[in-house]
């Protein structure tokens, strides 16, 4: 099974489902689907990501980190993102053949041969380098599938307003985990929220919220090619 959620590698702990009846309810999965579709469909797309992590600190207290990201896809190969947060700002660029990571805070910067396109790409270096890229998940054609798969209770639990939108609630638990997602009531039906709760380790969350959706916006390639500042110094990083 793929590593759902990327998000979930924040909290480094395995994804395990123990083995019980499942209870799956038809209209989430349709609901899932059907974002996945309008998703899958898409030729390009810019969002914006918001998102909070808990950690433990030195003194076992619940600290809240805060990231704001940007990001720009062209299917198929084509990828950049800008992050924001209390714990670093970088970006990331792909062209199809490249993946660069640019470290601001630093001011360095890796460049890595890539494969092909945008999942493969993704699946790679989170494999050999850790690598981690804002709302991943949701851009994989196996993402009902997967939820279905590592989740023993799925239910839709009617419509909730997030920020004055209507949205389809979603609920999947298993004994660890707690997951909840927001489709936005609309035509395109795209996530508006998400939050996962680690249940077996203090109820510490992950929150993921959507703004500022374009769908199929027209988008230069050379904003997927990076150029390095002045006094960027190239580095070099090791496999996990």
């Amino acid at each position: 099974m793929k590593k759902l959620f990327f998000a979930l590698a924040v909290f480094t702990f395995p994804f395990l489902v123990q083995a019980q009846e499942k209870q799956i309810d038809s209209t989430a999965i349709f609901i899932l689907d059907k974002m996945s579709d309008v998703i899958g469909d898409l030729a390009s797309v810019s969002f914006t990501l918001n998102s909070s992590v808990d950690k433990l600190n030195a003194d076992s207290n619940i600290e809240k980190h805060y990231k704001h990201s940007e990001v720009t896809m062209v299917g198929p190969d084509k990828f950049v993102s800008r992050t924001q947060g209390d714990q670093g700002n970088h970006a990331f660029w792909y062209n199809g053949e490249f993946m660069t990571y640019y470290s601001f805070d630093e001011n360095n910067y890796v460049t890595l041969e890539a494969p092909d396109n945008i999942i493969t790409m993704i699946d790679s270096m989170y494999t050999r380098f850790d690598f981690r890229f804002p709302a991943a998940d949701f851009f994989y054609p196996s993402f009902t599938d997967d939820i279905m798969e590592a989740f023993d209770n799925i239910q839709y639990n009617g419509q909730k307003t997030v920020d004055g939108e209507s949205c389809f609630y979603i609920i999947a638990t298993n004994p660890d985990t707690n997951v909840q997602i927001w489709v936005s009531n609309t035509m395109n039906m795209l996530p508006k929220r998400m939050v996962i709760i680690q249940k077996n380790k203090e109820n510490l969350q992950y929150e993921a919220h959507f703004t500022k959706w374009e769908l199929n916006p027209e988008v230069p390639n050379s904003i997927f090619e990076f150029t390095p500042p002045p006094g960027a110094k190239l580095i070099s990083i090791l496999e996990k």
